[in-house]
Formats: C-alpha cells, structure tokens, sequence
C-alpha cells in the first residue's frame, strides 16, 4: 500500500515539523529530541538499590528479572529550552531528521525510544489540517548499547540473515558472513508493523475523532484528550502524555508546538485534488482547488488478524471495527462530512484458519442468552457515539457457517432494548434498525455486482434522517479573524455494515451509502457531480478497500475492479483468485506472527506493562502552584441572560421587535457578557420534519437577534456581540451570543444533541446543548422541549433523565461535569388543577396557590426530575396558552389549562439570579420567558503563574539538581531529587540509599526506653515467653513483675555472641548488703585461657578458674584475644600456654565450696550453639578477627533458674539449687550465669539506653541438633564460652542460699565419654 513517490502526496513533512537526535554515552545514556527552540531528555541509569523498584516517583520498573545482581532501571525526562550547556556533551545520534516520538517501550529488559524517522503528505482535509503517513519508524534503546550498531533488518531481509548460506555457528562457515552471530533487533517485528504503511499521524488536529466531534474553529488540540480507540500507540505514547500534564501551561504550548509527541491511528487516509472545474461547488474569485478525502480509522479495541481476531470481546468491542469518513472542502467556506462504520458480526464466535477453502468452520462459542448483555453494551456505545444505528448485514442465507451467524444476530437485534419502538409506534421509530441483504444472493444475476445498487431502497429512509455534517463559513465584520466555521448540520445517525470479514462486500456497499451522502448534500444545495467527480470517489474507496484488507487479510480487496470502474472485468476476477490464495497462506503462515507483535505495540502481552517517566522538579513545582493558587487567581462577576421562547412554527415575528424580551425593563443600560437564547418549534412539527433538521430556520432567527443586540449596543456604544456557536434538533434551537470582547477568554466550545421523541428516534423532542470554558470556569447551557400532554409528567421525567444521563460532550464529558449548568426551553410540566380553577387564580394572581400544585415543583420536591436543581421565585402568570396576537389564555375547543411550561433552571454556587420574568410578546401561543444570572468566573492571571512557577523551579533546581546534570556523578542517586520531610512533627524525615537519619553527623541513633516498675515498686523484666516477632499477636506482656524476695531472681542475657561484653551490675561491684564478698585478683589478661579443646563433662581440669584480682570501681574486661587455634592449640599472642591454662582451672572441679570465692560468671551458660557455630566457624575459616559487638543492657536480660544457682560439684557433675520457690521459669534459650539483686534497679535504669530493644526468644527445646554426636556439645561449649568471658562475682548471700536442689546436666552426659571435636565441628545440621 505504498504510495507512488511521483504523487503530490508523496511531499515530506515542512522542516518545522521535524526535529533532531542526539545522544549522550557518559556518565549515564540520555538521548534527547531537540526542537528549534526546546529538547526533550530521556535518561536512563541503573542502581543497584531496589529501595525503591515498587513505586518510586522517579524509577523506572525494569523487565528483567529481579534476581542475582540485576539492577533497577530507572528513567527520568526532562523539557526545557535549548541551551549551550545543556546539549554540551550530545552529539547526534542520526544525521536524518526525525518527526516526532511514538513513545516507550520495554522489551527483554531494555528500554527503547521509538522514532520517526521518514513521513509523507497523505491527505490535506482542508487547508491547515493535513495527514502524514510513516513511512519509516526506528527504535534506539534507551537503556543499553549493545545494539547501536544492529540495524534492524528490511522487510524483505528478515529471513535472510547469511548471505553466503553459511551457518555462523558452524567452524567451516565462520568469517564467511558479514557478521560472526547474527544479532536481531528486539523491535525488528515492531518496526516491521509501524513502518508498513497503514499508520497515520497528523500534528495539526486530532486525527482520532471525526470532524463532528472535534473544534470546528480551534488551530490547536491536546494529545490527551484523543480518543484511545483509534490511537494506536496509547500504550507507548501514555507515559510521556502524563508528563505533558504536569507541566506548566505555557510548557505545554511550547511541547505541543514542538511535534515531539506523535499520536497515529491505524487504517487509511487520501486526499483526492479536485480541480476548479470539475468541483461540484464553485468558488468565486478563487482558484484553490476542493479536497475529496477518505479517513478510516481502525480500532485497536480488539485489534488482530483474519482469524485470530473474531467476533466481539466482554467488554462489546468487535474485531475489525472501522470509522471511515468522507469530508469534501471546498474553496466556497463549506465542510461536508459523513461517517459510517464496519465490524464483526457482535456474538461471540471463532473461525478456524485452513488450507482448504470451505474448511474454515464458523464455531459460535457463546450461546444466545449469555451473548446478548454484551451485545446491548456494544449498540449502546454505538447510539451515545452515533445516534441512531441502520445496521446492515450482508451474510449469506445459504452459505451453512453464515447462516448460523445471522440467525443469532437478528435474534439478538430483536431481543435488543433499542430495537424496541415507543407505544403506538413503528418499528421505524426505533434506535436500532436492520437490513439483511443477502449480497451473493442479490448479485449473483447477469447484472452482477451492478445489482447491489438495489439496496438504496432498504436504506434511503434512515440515510435521509441521519443527515450529515456540514459547517459554513460564517463572516463578522467585529472579529480580527474575518471569518470562521459555523455548524450548520450534524450527522445525527450512522450504518453499520457487515459481512463475514467486513473487507470487500462491505467495502462495496460502503461505497454506495457515501455516495448517497453526497449526493444528498449536493441536491439540497441545488448541485450536482460530474462523473469525473465520482470516479475519483469510487477511486478513494477502492484504495481504502486494499488498504484495510492488507491490514487484515494480508492482501487487498476483491472486487475493487468494480469499485474502481463500476464494472467486473476478467483482470479483476483473475486478481481476484490470485489474492484469495495469497489470503490463505498469509492466514495459515504469516498471521500469527504478527498477531504477537500487535499484541505487543498495544501492551497485551503478559507481564507487559508500560513504562513510567517522571519529572519530580515539575512535581514538586505543580504541588506548590495548587497550593499557592490564590496568588495569582482573580474572580470575575459576569453576567448571563438567558431566555426560551416557544415559536409555534411561526416566523411572522422575526421582524417583530424583541426588545421586550432581550432587554428587559429590569436590565436597565447593563450589557450581559454572554446571552443564551432558546426555541421551541422553531419549525412546524409535521411527519416530515421529526426526522430531519432544517437550519433554515435557525439561521433567520440567529440573524434577527443577533441584530436587535447589535442595535442596542450601537446606540450604548458598547462591543458588538457574535454568534458563538449554535445548535438545532428539528424544533429545538439553542444559540449563544457574546461579546466580542470576551472571546479571549472563552474556549472548548461544543456542542450536542440528544433526541427523545418517538424513543429517541425522533427530534420533535429532545434536548440541544452547548458548553464552554470561560476563563477557568465550565459553562453548561442546555435547552429542552419535553414530552407533552397534561398527566405526561412521568414521560417528562423519562426524557429528563435521558439527556441527563445520555447527552455527551467531546471525551465523554456530561452535563454533570460543569461548574454552573442552565436548563432552560419548554418543559411541558403543566398546573394540577381544573381548567376552571386555574383561570380563577389567575385572575385573582393567586401565583402560591398555582405553584404549590405545579408539577415541575412537585416533581423536583419529590426528587423525580431536575435534582438538585432550583429555579427562582415565579412572579409572573402561566405562560401558556394564549390565542395568537391576545393576551387571551386558550378559548378553543380543547381549552388548555394555563401552565408555566417555559421555565429556567440552574445549579452551581458560582451562579446568582438577579431576575426571572416573561416578556409581552404576542405573535405565538406562549409567552417568553427569560432571567439573569451572575456568574463568579475565575481568572488566573498566566504572567504572575509562569512567575511564580518559575521561581519555584529555579529554586527547586538549585536545591536538589538540575535533572540533566544528574549524571554528572557515577554514584547520583534521582531519589536524591525529592525533598523529604517529617510526615509529623518530632519524626525524622524519610531515608534514602544516601541519607539516612540514624546515622547522622557519624553517630549510632541512641533510644531511652525506661523499665516499668511492677506493683511491688520493684522494676520489671523482659518477659522471656514473649514471641521474638514485636509485630505478631500475642497476650504475652512485654514486661514481667519478677519477686525479689528470693535472691535466686536474676535478668540474663539474651545473647548469642561468644565476643559480647557485658557490663556487671552495679552491686556486684561495689559490693551489696548480705553479707562479705570476696574480691578477686586484679585482671590479668595475659592469664586469660587461649585454648578452646576437647573438655569432658565432670573432668576436673576441664574448667578454668578466675584469676581476676579487685574490680571494684574498674570498668569490665574488654573481649578476649582473637581465636584462631583449634583444639589442643594454643592462641597466636595468647601468652600462657597450655599449661597455664589447666593450672588456672585445676581448682573448678573440687575448690569451689573450699575457696568459698567461685564466681557465678564461671559456670556453664547456655548459649545458641547455632549462632555460635555460624560466626565462629566463618570467621576462623576467613582467618579474620571477631567483629565487634554491642553491649547488651540489663533490662534485656531475663531470668534463668541456673544464674539464681550455687553451683557444687558432687561426684563429678553439676548441681544447681534454686534459692526460693516463688520464681522458678523454664530455662530460656539464651541465658547467662549472672545474678541481680534488688539493689540493681539503678544501675538497670541508667543502663537501659544502650540496648537495642530486642526481644527474647522462646526457649528451646531439650535437644537440639546442631550436627554435634550428642548434647553435651552444647554445654561443653557453653561452660567454656562463659568462662572465658569472665563475668563478675556471685554476692556472698546467693551462694549461701541452697535450697530446692535442681540437677540441670544429669540428662547431658552422665560418663563424660562423649568430647567435642573443635571448631571445625561445630557445623550447623543441614537436616
């Protein structure tokens, strides 16, 4: 589908639409797109900190897998003007221009920036609003340059990657290609697809959206308001539109104007020249030729190809959706436009591919009932988009898999709520409507494909009452501009056509439904086409017929000899053949394929998700402007009149003076900003005009006020006011009038309609609305005529509550989504009385007695219609029905009841009313109606806001960075970029991997946690039950009340460390009331035992004795000398040998009750063999000394029945005995021999802050395994440990006390046989 470079088409974008490529290799790759006047950064780092992976403001999640070493990735983008410094270090990456960006993309871990890289003119709508088609699309990665130099293969090279026909990997082959291993691009398939011709972009309007739904008058549009069904590359393009959206206005204008960011749909635009002569409209003075142009825009919804997409997905999108639209523009100030659209058929099916033509089984994979919510939804979204839906179905009813498909699909239109018509009415009043129109069957005759013309007669019907668009030049002598488009007509209806594949049947008959437009569009304007005319429209639609079915199919259209010509010649059937077998194998070989990689452009596949960009200096600056809005923000009062009339048909009055009406005696000289006028049957509701819309009408009444405002504003030497825009369903008419001064302020106008009459089929009732943006504030204008009749107020409920929820603005917008909303027009509500009672009361002005029974304040009171709405106090009498030309209320046969039908409503704070009142106009059966409004818009002054945002992003980036000079540091962390502060006073502020708040100015964090003191006024312990997670649920209590009665109560540390140190209590140092304590020698750590070795249990020399002289008011020991000797070894630098140390502990075993002096410290502690094993092991195998370690403070210390214990020896073993009976807990895991009395609770308290808070861990059980022959291991290592640490003395009255004798080791080792074998074996059990 290329198209032939001789084609005036084929022109290359203007130079201000393309920009640069440039790239920085070091210290981090960053790769920019650089404008004529700004450029857009992309950085990319890795760090090796995943403190941030899951939802960091500034990372960017990598693909790769989070394991081993992988780093995250992170991305940051930056916008700014061109400056010397900040390109300083690029160079270019391409010599080529480039235009514009499709987005990111993540693929096998890396991160690539796609690229335009080659476009050409494809279309020209009107003037100023042209279409590029990507020619060529180049993907740079981001992240790594690994493939810099891999070019990605053309198409036609993909299978080819050995030109010799050797294989690389052979031994015989190598040196014989041009590359050893051949290196495929990861984008390779993606840059197939985007480089194959059927993507469109277009930098001057919004190529998603039809030209109804788009501004008729803007030169600009926002890139996240395009609608995502047909933008192709949301899932790329997404992260930086939500970077746009952080950005200051005035640097979004300045992005925007840059090009960078590039939206494309998928499908098929042309623009066919009409020269002068051979346009239908002729323009005067003016030899500019008209523009034919074809737009077809596929969806992406369910994007696929022939056989894997099929049918309709949950959510009621269908495969092969497509909007193709065909605008004329001519020289002579007129836009035509017309749009239909084409899908699969809306059930849920499958289809098979095969080899074998006919083969290719049509399977239905839902049944009727479960199919048919999902198929409302889908002709639900189609009547908010379109209107009305004609739906044309072109399947066989012979053909056995077709006739399967459209027995449930006429099944399912019948059983649709939109297929139902009103009471009383025909199924041609209904919202969906349908033509089966067998196409094999109708053109199988000798007429041929010449027969499909037939179907005009099924359809001219619903194609005469949707219209179509148009929009007139519309010139005011005020306006600077000149002249500027005008709605004149909108297309109020659309045909959905189908076939099997909805590509050549369906291209066909679109064909014809187009031309029918046309030609109506023609005929009303007393014009016709030659036939070179219609052979450049035929020549369009047989290109778009090839063109969506490459896109779908793999080859292009059949029967476009037919489309192309009007005739079927033997050429195009051979062609034909040719394509049906190319279809075959494209769809057997080639589709899969390719079916991936559109599931990878739209972000489908599994564990696919898009990339996240963040600018935190912009983030931090929009936070503040929000915050600090009120400086540059201003209000404004402005005032509105409003005002509805009732016509009746008639036009009599449009020379009729209107003073009465639109300036009022209460308006006194003010001049309103904005006037808003309504009509009501502006035309006579005849059969022949519900269903169609003649602005006629209109466009006299639109003059003849327009007039009388001008008038006044002549002769008060005020602005003149202009038409703003208008709107019209059949009747009902809606026109805004303002200012020529206000225009500057005013923008996003638009407008929409939504029917109600008949069902909605019809205009004869329904609503016309109109909304934009003054300033900074959301107008919403809507006028109504609802259904009439006296007890209809439940009906009138129904179509308020239809163009409440069902009127719908460009991107989705409601009615709701307004600062201040005013309904005004002909309601219908009526009186509740009897004619005779009415007319009583009006005569006697009783205005309460009549409103208290209105059905319009009943109805909001009871909260059935217009909620939350108000409507000022009524001060005039009922509005209709008068005799024409009286002030007679009806004196005819069905003599009317008087009623305010003609009411205003508004909602909104911002809006006060000043007046509401009728006017004395006489020439239509009502009266009108009208009032005035203040309006509080706000104003936000742009030069203090881009001041303001200004200072805040100099000062920020002075604060944290420039975000391009990031890179500056090999070590640059973007965390560093956001300010962290305290989430509550008294809190530090978060950390980062730089800057962490316990560790500043170099010192350790330090906590004071104060010991409770229990009942009995005594301090409290740790309680050693409590489950070592502080997080779990428990109903241990954190602290225990322990009784000091008996002096066998002690705290214990919980420790594993054989290095730690910890301070003695106070009172076992200086001594303590009880009874004499015998000091012992002076510290000599040259006596220190170095020699850890096999110790029996009960061996006499197997224990060693304190040789420590007075403590008192010396400081404790620090740790033991590094050991590095196994058993029977002496320590390197220890001193004493072997020797020493037996003599030493020669007098443990049977001395210890003669001395009378053996200290607590020197038994046996139990300790975590398995936190011992796992650091003494380790460290001896690296041959390095112990690491330090941190005191533990006494109040984490917990009580152990063996540190309350006086130890004796009795035949060799150990016997411990509790000193009282009131405390006696299970022995804890951890525990140290260390005794506490009463007296300790000082030192405790002053102790308390240099521990770390943690918890003690349940005790162990009897035995545990740590690949040791038998526990003994355990306590053999345990009495050694604790004797080398050398804790202080046992007071004289706990080793007096003897009582309860408890032999804690008798089940250890009762012969003492079994030894350990060392350091090497303490090893932990991998059982």
């Amino acid at each position: 589908m290329d198209t032939p470079p001789g084609s005036w088409s084929a022109q290359a974008p203007a130079p201000e639409k393309s920009s640069e490529l440039y790239i920085r290799d070091y210290p981090h790759r960053s790769i920019a797109i650089v404008s004529s006047s700004h450029a857009l950064i992309l950085r990319y780092s890795s760090s090796a900190s995943e403190a941030f992976g899951s939802g960091s403001p500034v990372s960017l999640p990598s693909s790769k897998p989070r394991g081993g070493d992988s780093a995250t990735a992170k991305c940051m983008v930056e916008f700014s003007a061109i400056s010397k410094k900040l390109l300083k270090d690029y160079r270019p990456l391409t010599p080529r221009p480039v235009y514009g960006t499709l987005g990111l993309i993540a693929i096998n871990g890396e991160v690539f920036l796609s690229v335009i890289t080659q476009a050409v003119r494809a279309a020209t709508v009107r003037p100023g609003e042209t279409v590029e088609r990507i020619a060529s699309v180049d993907f740079y990665c981001l992240s790594s340059a690994n493939y810099d130099d891999v070019v990605p293969l053309e198409p036609g090279d993909a299978d080819s990657s050995d030109v010799f026909g050797y294989n690389s990997s052979s031994p015989y082959g190598q040196g014989l290609s041009r590359r050893e291993v051949a290196i495929e691009h990861p984008c390779h398939d993606l840059r197939r697809l985007l480089s194959n011709g059927s993507f469109y972009y277009s930098t001057d309007f919004d190529l998603t959206n039809r030209v109804q739904d788009r501004p008729i008058n803007s030169d600009s549009f926002e890139i996240d308001n395009f609608d995502d069904t047909y933008l192709w590359n949301s899932f790329m393009i997404s992260p930086l539109v939500q970077f746009r959206s952080r950005l200051m206005a005035s640097e979004r204008e300045a992005l925007d104007a840059s090009r960078i960011l590039t939206s494309a749909i998928r499908g098929f635009c042309k623009t066919m020249t009409i020269p002068q002569s051979a346009s239908p409209l002729k323009a005067a003075r003016s030899g500019m030729p008209s523009f034919l142009t074809l737009v077809s825009r596929l969806s992406c919804r369910r994007a696929g190809t022939r056989f894997n997409a099929r049918g309709m997905d949950d959510n009621g999108n269908v495969a092969n959706f497509v909007e193709t639209e065909t605008t004329f523009w001519s020289p002579a100030g007129v836009l035509f436009s017309y749009a239909q659209v084409r899908g699969s058929v809306p059930v849920f099916w499958e289809q098979v591919a095969d080899l074998i033509p006919g083969r290719q089984k049509i399977t239905i994979t839902r049944p009727l009932d479960a199919t048919q919510p999902t198929f409302n939804k889908h002709f639900e979204d189609l009547e908010q988009a379109y209107g009305a839906v004609h739906v044309v179905n072109l399947l066989s009813d012979t053909k056995p898999g077709e006739v399967e498909l459209a027995s449930m699909y006429r099944e399912c239109i019948r059983r649709c709520p939109l297929r139902r018509p009103g009471q009383h009415q025909s199924e041609d009043h209904a919202l969906l409507r349908e033509t089966h129109y067998d196409f094999h069957a109708e053109t199988k005759g000798p007429a041929g494909y010449e027969a499909a013309r037939g179907i005009r007669r099924y359809i001219e019907n619903s194609a005469d009452g949707f219209a179509y668009f148009l929009a007139e030049n519309h010139q005011d002598s005020n306006e600077k501009a000149g002249e500027r488009m005008v709605v004149v007509l909108q297309q109020e209806g659309v045909f959905r056509t189908n076939c099997l594949d909805c590509l050549d049947r369906t291209n066909l008959i679109q064909t014809l439904i187009s031309q029918m437009a046309v030609e109506a569009f023609l005929g009303h304007r007393g014009e016709f086409a030659a036939s070179d005319f219609w052979m450049r429209h035929s020549s369009l639609w047989a290109d778009n017929g090839d063109a969506l079915s490459k896109t779908y199919a793999g080859t292009g259209a059949l029967k476009t000899s037919f489309t192309r010509h009007g005739k079927m010649s033997l050429a195009g059937a051979m062609a034909d053949v040719r394509k049906s077998v190319q279809r075959i194998y494209h769809n057997n070989f080639v589709d899969p394929s390719r079916q991936i990689t559109i599931d990878m452009l739209l972000g489908l596949l599994v564990g696919q998700s898009p990339v996240h960009l963040f600018d935190p200096i912009s983030d931090f600056v929009s936070l503040e402007l929000a915050r600090r809005s009120e400086e540059f923000t201003s209000y404004k009062n402005i005032s509105i009149w409003v005002g509805t009339f009732n016509l009746n048909g008639r036009t009599e009055g449009i020379d009729h003076d209107l003073s009465p009406w639109l300036f009022p005696p209460s308006l006194g000289s003010s001049q309103p900003e904005i006037y808003v006028v309504a009509f009501q049957e502006i035309v006579e509701l005849s059969p022949q005009q519900i269903m169609n819309s003649d602005p006629t009408r209109k466009s006299l009444w639109e003059a003849a006020v327009k007039r009388a405002l001008n008038q006044r504003q002549a002769a008060l030497g005020g602005k003149k006011y202009v038409l703003l825009r208008s709107g019209q369903l059949v009747g009902a008419a809606l026109c805004i009038f303002v200012k020529s001064s206000s225009l500057d302020h005013i923008k996003n106008v638009e407008g929409s309609v939504k029917k109600t009459g008949l069902s909605g089929m019809a205009g004869n009732k329904g609503a016309v609305a109109i909304r934009f943006d003054y300033a900074n504030t959301h107008l919403c204008f809507v006028t109504a005529h609802l259904a009439a009749g006296f007890s209809n107020y439940d009906e009138r409920n129904r179509d308020y509550a239809t163009i409440h929820g069902g009127l719908r603005f460009q991107r989705n917008r409601g009615i709701e989504d307004h600062d201040a909303i005013i309904w005004l027009g002909d309601f219908n509500y009526r009186i509740g009385l009897s004619s005779e009672v009415v007319r009583a009361l009006v005569k006697k002005r009783d205005l309460q007695t009549l409103y208290e029974n209105d059905q319009l304040n009943l109805q909001m009171v009871a909260g059935l219609a217009f909620q939350f709405y108000s409507e000022a106090r009524i001060n005039f009498l009922p509005t209709y029905r008068f005799d024409i030309g009286t002030d007679v209320y009806d004196t005819s046969e069905k003599a009317r009841i008087p009623a305010w039908t003609d009411r205003v409503l508004k909602k909104g704070a911002i809006l006060r009313q000043t007046s509401y009142d009728s006017a004395p106009l006489l020439f239509s059966d009502h009266r009108p109606v009208y009032a005035t409004f203040d309006c509080r818009v706000s104003l936000i002054d742009e030069a203090r806001r881009d001041a303001i945002s200004h200072e805040l992003y100099e000062r920020r980036k002075a604060e944290v960075g420039d975000i391009a000079a990031q890179g500056e540091g090999e070590d640059s962390e973007d965390e560093d970029l956001i300010g962290y502060d305290a989430i509550e006073p008294g809190l530090p502020p978060a950390s980062s991997d730089r800057q962490k708040w316990w560790l500043d100015n170099r010192q350790p964090a330090r906590v004071q946690i104060p010991i409770p003191t229990g009942r009995d006024g005594q301090p409290m312990a740790l309680n050693p039950n409590r489950p070592s997670n502080p997080f779990g649920q428990s109903e241990e209590p954190d602290w225990i009340s322990v009784s000091r009665s008996s002096p066998g109560a002690s705290l214990s540390s919980m420790s594993s460390s054989p290095y730690e140190k910890v301070m003695p209590p106070r009172g076992m140092i200086s001594g303590a009331p009880g009874g004499p304590r015998k000091v012992p020698p002076q510290y000599d750590p040259t006596t220190l035992p170095a020699q850890v070795g096999r110790m029996k249990l009960g061996d006499g020399d197997s224990s060693t004795r304190s040789v420590y002289g007075d403590r008192s008011g010396v400081p404790p020991p620090p740790p033991p000398p590094r050991r590095s000797a196994t058993t029977g070894e002496t320590a390197s630098g220890a001193g004493p040998s072997s020797k020493s140390a037996n003599s030493n502990s020669s007098a443990t075993a049977g001395g210890a009750d003669k001395a009378g002096a053996q200290p607590v410290w020197m038994q046996p502690r139990p300790a975590s063999t398995a936190s011992q094993t796992s650091q003494l092991s380790q460290q001896l195998k690296a041959g390095k000394p112990a690491p330090p370690v941190a005191k533990k403070p006494a109040h984490l210390l917990s009580t152990s029945p063996a540190s309350a214990s006086s130890m004796t020896t009795a035949g060799g073993r150990y016997q411990d005995h509790y000193g009282g009976d009131e405390f006696q807990p299970r022995l804890p895991a951890r525990a140290s021999t260390m005794a506490a009395t009463p007296e300790d609770a000082q030192w405790q308290t002053q102790s308390a802050g240099l521990g770390s808070g943690k918890k003690p861990v349940a005790p162990p059980k009897p035995q545990l395994n740590v690949n040791m022959r038998t526990s003994t291991a355990t306590s053999t290592n345990t009495s050694t440990s604790a004797a080398t640490r050398g804790p202080p003395v046992l007071p004289q009255r706990l080793r007096q006390a003897n009582h309860g004798p408890v032999d804690l080791l008798d089940s250890l080792n009762e012969g003492g046989e079994e030894e350990m074998g060392g350091w090497e074996t303490l090893q932990p059990s991998t059982a």
